[in-house]
């Protein structure tokens, strides 16, 4: 058969529906300045879909930083790899400001979250390793997993005995290939909001011997007495062997880094082959992080303004009788029992008659069945957004109780 044939008669679990979602479902375009209200379609919607924890996208200071580091060296600073010619000493300030925030000894920074995370699990095992690891981790970790040679076992969402169960596993093939064992979870859940079990897993080390691997994504920046990440908000810093966590969410930027002690992050720095062929983050983007990571240290009161927003809505929400699951974070999955049809006839049914946009999730990432509506709280929201999004979301859930979502047309012309 052609490879090009093959394609187009098996487009993927998402790419199949791409023909109907286009532009509306998957690939929507929001604009206007970055913010909680947005235009979409050239109407001005509630937006929740934004992972822009501390509203730092738009804080002056940032933009100011922002527009400098782009004034005084241009978007194609420094030119090449940090290994060959592009390090500077911004690239290196990050780094060891973010070593020390998250109480690390050393800090690596990434191109790309993605591409990091995938890479630092590449990096750090050989075919002897052994790898344990949580059943709903991120995508980014799922492929990294498919890199390693060696052998690897999942272990039950969040349960600690299935864990204890794999790391017996994981302990006796280790003996027999001479390999060591590292076990990856995540800080924050993005789907479901739940926090990882890091400080149990940390208490583990008590009978078995591994190395823990955190991805910190959605943690960084909003947990935490500081919001130096789960890790702090657990009291397992020091348990946590390499900490990985992205610029994508609280720090509104793009790229990441991993944090551990000198060695590995030597290590890592001398074998991560996406780093050493991949050019240097731009320098303007450097020196926003660094501003943006500032701001988010003396700046308390805007992960408490996270807080309350998230607190407020997520009562809400449970005090109208919405199912959240087992969210512990700021992450809102707001969970409804309905079909295909139904998902995109709400999601229309939100974004054109009462002016909300939140994202939308559905089977294979969650179960047949179910709905999720997927409600991201910043800093930069406000509790009349809070109501207004309640009142709509009350007023929804008597709509699919009763079967209008079954019907074709639910959208007002």
């Amino acid at each position: 058969m052609d490879l090009f044939e093959k394609i187009s008669q098996n487009m993927g679990p998402l790419g199949q529906h791409q023909k109907m979602a286009h532009g509306y479902f998957a690939f929507p375009k929001l604009e206007g300045e970055i913010g909680p209200h947005m235009l979409f379609r050239g109407k001005e919607h509630l937006v929740w879909s934004l992972n822009n924890y501390l509203g730092l996208a738009n804080h002056p200071e940032v933009r100011e930083a922002d527009a400098q580091g782009a004034k005084e060296f241009g978007l194609a600073a420094p030119m090449g790899a940090r290994m060959m010619s592009g390090n500077s000493n911004n690239h290196e300030a990050l780094e060891q400001d973010l070593a020390k925030f998250t109480g690390k000894q050393d800090a690596f920074l990434l191109n790309y979250g993605y591409q990091g995370m995938l890479s630092i699990i590449d990096t750090l095992v050989d075919r002897f390793d052994v790898i344990v690891y949580d059943a709903e981790c991120h995508a980014c970790i799922i492929d990294g997993l498919r890199l390693h040679m060696g052998k690897r076992f999942v272990y039950q969402h969040n349960d600690i005995e299935s864990c204890k169960k794999q790391l017996e596993r994981a302990t006796k093939l280790s003996e027999q290939t001479g390999g060591g064992i590292l076990v990856i979870t995540e800080g924050v859940f993005g789907m479901s909001g739940a926090q990882g079990k890091i400080a149990e897993i940390v208490a583990l080390k008590e009978q078995f011997k591994f190395r823990l691997l955190i991805d910190d994504a959605h943690g960084f920046g909003t947990m935490g007495k500081t919001g130096a990440g789960t890790h702090e908000e657990q009291n397992c810093i020091d348990g946590v062997d390499v900490y990985f966590a992205t610029f994508a969410k609280s720090m509104a930027g793009i790229g990441a880094f991993v944090a551990s002690n000198e060695t590995i992050i030597n290590y890592l720095r001398y074998n991560m082959r996406s780093q050493t062929y991949a050019k240097a983050l731009p320098m303007p983007m450097v020196i926003g992080l660094r501003k943006r990571l500032e701001l988010l240290q003396s700046k308390p009161e805007l992960r408490e303004k996270l807080w309350s927003i998230a607190t407020a809505l997520q009562k809400g929400l449970r005090e109208r009788g919405f199912n959240l699951g087992i969210t512990n974070t700021m992450v809102t999955p707001v969970f409804l029992k309905g079909e295909l049809n139904e998902a995109t006839a709400i999601t229309m049914d939100l974004r054109e008659n009462y002016g909300i946009f939140c994202s939308i999730v559905l089977y294979p990432v969650i179960p047949k069945g179910l709905i999720e509506l997927r409600i991201i709280p910043t800093a930069a929201h406000t509790l009349e957004d809070v109501q207004v999004t309640l009142d709509a979301f009350s007023e929804v859930a008597v709509k699919l109780q009763s079967g209008y979502y079954k019907e074709q047309n639910v959208v007002k012309a």
